[in-house]
Formats: structure tokens, C-alpha cells, sequence
């Protein structure tokens, strides 16, 4: 299922701990000879999702031994500067609400764009030139920053300012959440997709109390909502019948 043309070439793959950049990873695992991961804590109210990386990182390496033989080193980088300039509903405890100019108050400002100039920069010093991150416009929360002309615009930007030619992927950017469950039964299987409901960690209040049949999560935030819905229409997928 690789690419013609990049198969040799590394990948770094924004690997946050969640559902989508889980995907994401399994997707550039798919794809590129040698795969490396980088985190970032900016002192995220749901930063239990850190915790879920090795674990995911181990399991993905079990489910695949090709994936094993190509997952490369794993980065985390500390940007509590970002947390504390933020002051959002995902760096402190605050009830999740829309604010006037029409945003969530769970958006971060520059987050994303910040996120991918700090992996250029460690892409140009691992010598890697594909970049994959889970930002998509489908299923979002308006958050201009994930949106297809934001990283088309910082992908020139970045190669004009480091003289390079990276790649940004985004293999999620105009698929649902339902289509992100079902890319990851595509990738894995079954048991990537149990995988993902059993290991990532998505909602924003950090809740990893209760298990639902689409994972751990409150149930009540934005995430939380999402990632049920998706998950019941993938499921409700299978059981149509092939034409």
C-alpha cells in the first residue's frame, strides 16, 4: 500500500496520542521506509493523551512486523510557553463555550502552526523530508488553522524559510470521523481499529474513567461527541449490505 515514488524516503508524523494522529501514524507506516513521531506538551488539560504514545507506539509495532521494522525514534517537545500564552478550555479549567468571534474557546491560537514549524525543524535535522499531521476540515471546530489553505500556505512558507522541500501530508483533512474509523480498518484491520478505541485518548477534559464502545472520554465535550458519532456511523457501515 506505499506510495510509488517515497517509499524509501522517512516520514515525521505528528503523534499527539489521540485517535487521528494514531491513523495518521498507521498511515505513514504504510507509506514510508523509516517513520519517526513527535509530541508536544503545552500543558494540555487533556495531557493524558502523552501518557497513551508508547503504549501506541508498542502496540502498532506488535500489530505489523513491516510496521515495526520502519517505526524510528520518538521526539516530545516542550512548548508551555504556547499553554500559557493560549488561556484556552484545553490549558485550564474552564467550561468548553463559543466566544463572540464565532471560535470555541478550545481553540489555541497559532497551535497547529507552531506545531509544524517545530517539526520542520526537526525534520531538516533528522534529514527527513514528509511531514503527516491529523489536521482536517471536515469534522472540525472552525479552527482555521487546520484548514487545507493554512497548511498549504505554511508548506511554502517553511520551504522558502529552510530551503527545503518537505512534503506536509493530511490524510484525514477531507474525510468525516466516520471515514477516519473506517481508513484505520483499511490500514489495520480489526484490530487497529480496536486498537484506537481501546488505547488513544481523545476527550478534552482528560476523563479516562468510563469506557464507551468508541473509547474513554466524558462523552460531553466536543471531541467526545465527535468521535461517538463517527464511530456509530462506521459501525452501522458494516452491517449495510454490499451491493
Amino acid at each position: 500500500m506505499r506510495a510509488a515514488g517515497i517509499a524509501e524516503e522517512g516520514a515525521l508524523v505528528l503523534f499527539s496520542g489521540g485517535q487521528d494522529s494514531t491513523t495518521c501514524l498507521a498511515f505513514a507506516l504504510e507509506r514510508f521506509a523509516k517513520v519517526e513521531t513527535l509530541g508536544f506538551d503545552y500543558g494540555q488539560r487533556h495531557r493524558v493523551e502523552l501518557d497513551r504514545r508508547p503504549v501506541l507506539r508498542d502496540a502498532l509495532a506488535g500489530l505489523n512486523g513491516d510496521w515495526a521494522g520502519r517505526l524510528g525514534a520518538d521526539h516530545v517537545l516542550d512548548l508551555s510557553v504556547l499553554g500559557a500564552l493560549s488561556e484556552t478550555a484545553l490549558t485550564r479549567a474552564v467550561a468548553i463555550e463559543m466566544e463572540d468571534g464565532g471560535l470555541p474557546n478550545t481553540f489555541v491560537p497559532g497551535r497547529n502552526i507552531v506545531f509544524l514549524t517545530f517539526a520542520a525543524a526537526l525534520a531538516y535535522r533528522r534529514g527527513l523530508r514528509h511531514i503527516v499531521g491529523g489536521m482536517c476540515e471536515t469534522d472540525f471546530s472552525g479552527y482555521p488553522d487546520c484548514r487545507d489553505d493554512t497548511i498549504k500556505a505554511l508548506q511554502v512558507a517553511l520551504n522558502l524559510g529552510m530551503e527545503r522541500r518537505f512534503v506536509l501530508h493530511t490524510p484525514l483533512m477531507f474525510i468525516d470521523k466516520a471515514e477516519t474509523w473506517a481508513l484505520a480498518g483499511r490500514l489495520g484491520g480489526p484490530a487497529l481499529v480496536d486498537l484506537v478505541v481501546e488505547e488513544t485518548h481523545t476527550c478534552y477534559l482528560g476523563e479516562r474513567g468510563r469506557r464507551w464502545d468508541w473509547g474513554y472520554g466524558c462523552g460531553a465535550c466536543p471531541a467526545c461527541r465527535l468521535r461517538a458519532d463517527g464511530f456509530a456511523r462506521y459501525r452501522s457501515s458494516l452491517m449495510r449490505p454490499s451491493r
